[in-house]
């Protein structure tokens, strides 16, 4: 009897399961950070405690959705569009985990912070987490319909959260000159206020890589400039 042959499954359904996957990881990323500032907010141990245990199941994806990339390259040697939604699935893998890591990042601080007194009232923090997971949440709709102006109109709002980070910041500062006991749990609290501005810059960069598989343009040091049909210096896109 002859041994069953394996079949491989059609190029297209694998690009639409390797999609479904990175949605997967893109859940489990978003959810550790609403987690993990509502630890914040509602000084939950437990819940803080929570988001740090869910770093393992956002590491497993990550190697699963590399593993499928890197098969899919080896493969099928896919040229063009498939090429550039292959290997942007690389790189969105890599910001979605480490979107992860900043969420552990601020269940951490958040359980620092709760062992002093509030500093005060939390209103720019999470003002910011709204504004990061807004992005998170365009940049991740663009990805799954190619959409080009989603996409753009997350790179735009990027600039609201470098200013809520300048405004925390000058707040906290001034907290800590007119009360030297507030510094260690301000300096926290201007911790997460960065790993949230870091969130939305790997938001940004989600977005960037969405024009990038719907056009063939690499917006990453150029993206407020608009996307045109011509890389800088007159290069063509990448067909």
């Amino acid at each position: 009897m002859e041994p069953t042959r394996r079949v491989i499954p059609h190029f297209q359904d694998e690009l639409a399961q390797l999609k479904e996957r990175l949605l997967v990881m893109a859940g489990e990323a978003e959810e550790q950070l609403r987690l993990s500032m509502q630890a914040l907010t509602d000084r939950d141990h437990d819940l803080a405690d929570r988001v740090l245990r869910g770093d393992a199941a956002i590491n497993s994806l990550h190697l699963e959705i590399d593993e499928r990339c890197f098969k899919l390259l080896a493969l099928h040697q896919p040229v063009a569009t498939d090429l550039r939604v292959i290997v942007s699935a690389v790189k969105i893998n890599s910001d979605l985990e480490r979107i992860g890591d900043f969420a552990i990042n601020i269940a951490e601080a958040s359980l620092r912070y709760m062992q002093h007194p509030p500093v005060k009232p939390l209103i720019d923090i999470p003002h910011m987490a709204e504004v990061a997971q807004r992005m998170l949440r365009g940049a991740l709709r663009g990805y799954i319909v190619h959409d080009m102006e989603i996409s753009q109109t997350v790179l735009s709002q990027d600039d609201e959260l470098d200013a809520l980070k300048d405004e925390v910041f000058r707040e906290l500062l001034t907290c800590m000159l007119n009360d030297s006991s507030t510094t260690e749990a301000a300096l926290d609290l201007v911790l997460i206020s960065r790993h949230l501005e870091r969130i939305g810059d790997h938001a940004t960069n989600i977005a960037e890589e969405v024009i990038f598989i719907a056009s063939g343009t690499d917006v990453r040091h150029h993206s407020r400039e608009g996307v045109s049909g011509e890389k800088p210096g007159g290069a063509p896109e990448v067909t």
